[in-house]
């Protein structure tokens, strides 16, 4: 049976045909899967599970998550990485949405071949002043801190900290957003090398080949959803990159 694994959707109410689009997937295709693997980014910004049960900002998430509580209930295995826009998503969002939530990064196998899953900003390491800012609010303190403010204050800053990410995106070299290849190395180091290394969050989808220490890996990114995405499909040993179209 077919495993997917997606990445970098991030849906809001201002792309409704993004999010219709990948309701529609879930039904034709993944809705026959054995599992699907989100790795981030799902959602264009996060303030806390609690949005869910906001009359007037949780209405956008409710179809999605009644998506995949379907899917969850049918069968197909669902697991959820933290990316950059949404890492505050926790358990509450989890049990609504039937799936289980994994660390960044994860190591499965798919047939004879071992798959290392990450969101991937955490091998984008020549970014530093965005690392600096990842450190901090993937604390524990520091999300505590933010999640007992009102949910109005929390959106206020997430559309704040969204413009200034996209001003600092516009005075940036595309390189420095891109990963660093000794961060790649010291992954597949870390994990013993596997097969493969799958990633999202730089929205530059390829296949890319790593030599380290006389193993032979490799990177597969993920693209993000817009006209198209880039995803990957597992079929035993069976491993490709496939593009959707998302504007039919």
């Amino acid at each position: 049976m077919t495993t997917w694994i997606i990445s970098d959707l991030h849906l809001s109410a201002q792309r409704p045909a993004v999010t219709q689009a990948f309701l529609h997937w879930l039904k034709a295709e993944v809705a026959h899967a054995k599992a699907l693997y989100i790795l981030g980014d799902f959602f264009e910004v996060w303030v806390g599970d609690d949005v869910l049960k906001d009359a007037q900002h949780g209405a956008e998430f409710l179809p999605v998550v009644k998506a995949l509580r379907q899917l969850s209930d049918s069968g197909v295995k669902l697991y959820f990485m933290h990316g950059n826009r949404d890492f505050l998503i926790g358990e509450e969002f989890a049990k609504a949405s039937g799936l289980t939530l994994l660390a960044d990064p994860t190591l499965i196998k798919m047939g004879n071949k071992r798959i290392l899953l990450s969101h991937g900003d955490a091998l984008c390491t020549d970014d530093t002043a965005y690392q600096q800012f990842r450190s901090q609010v993937r604390s524990t303190q520091w999300q505590q801190t933010f999640l007992s403010q009102p949910l109005k204050a929390r959106i206020a800053f997430a559309e704040q900290a969204r413009s200034q990410s996209a001003q600092n995106k516009a005075m940036q070299s595309k390189d420095i957003m891109d990963v660093n290849q000794s961060a790649v190395e010291q992954f597949l180091i870390e994990y013993e090398y596997p097969e493969v290394l799958l990633h999202g969050h730089t929205h530059r989808p390829n296949t890319h080949q790593v030599v380290i220490d006389d193993y032979i890996c490799e990177r597969w990114v993920l693209g993000d959803w817009h006209d198209t995405a880039v995803v990957c499909r597992l079929d035993d040993d069976k491993i490709e990159l496939v593009t959707l179209q998302l504007n039919r």
